[in-house]
């Protein structure tokens, strides 16, 4: 992934090459989940992997490598699937991609009342000022996060908005995959 921006740390470069991979695969794609591991790490515990991955050059080990997980089942709510994962320890961290149709704050006030998530679904779908967005999100085991947000009309690397605090729901959610019970 040769095209991802260089970020300051390892989560943002996680998060900034995962975009990058959703990207290359185009639009209207399906969520993807990640588990996130230590490069350091896995280099030490699973040599064969990380050379398979071009990681057993010592210079590369800073850092996280994203691992696409099995594809979440179709029809399933985000929410309850993610509420049956959990991690070894070996995982890091995770990352999800998902796109979703957003409005802007000015058009929640007109937003009708009492409509099911099915009928609110299409009111937005139909929405003049309706933005589709691609957004990345991952955590760290320890509470640590970052996410990516790209809009469609403005698809490019260089318009892609980064920032820990741009989808909290989504990053709670995915921390929630880490809470030991």
């Amino acid at each position: 992934m040769s095209n991802t921006p260089m970020a300051a740390n390892p989560l943002t470069r996680a998060v900034l090459e995962i975009d990058e991979y959703a990207s290359s695969l185009g639009w209207d794609q399906p969520a993807r989940l990640f588990a996130l591991v230590d490069n350091a790490r896995l280099r030490v515990q699973e040599p064969a992997l990380a050379a398979q991955l071009d990681l057993a050059d010592e210079q590369k080990t800073t850092g996280l490598t994203p691992i696409e997980q099995d594809e979440i089942p179709a029809g399933k709510p985000l929410d309850e699937f993610l509420a049956t994962i959990a991690w070894p320890d070996a995982v890091v961290g995770c990352a999800l991609t998902v796109e979703r149709l957003m409005l802007p704050p000015s058009a929640e006030a007109s937003v009708p009342q009492g409509l099911s998530d099915k009928k609110l679904a299409a009111w937005v779908a139909a929405h003049p000022d309706r933005q589709e967005v691609r957004m990345t999100v991952a955590v760290l085991r320890d509470g640590t996060r970052d996410s990516a947000v790209r809009l469609r009309e403005k698809d490019a690397a260089t318009e892609v908005l980064t920032g820990s605090g741009l989808v909290p729901g989504l990053a709670e959610a995915l921390s929630a995959t880490f809470a030991e019970d």
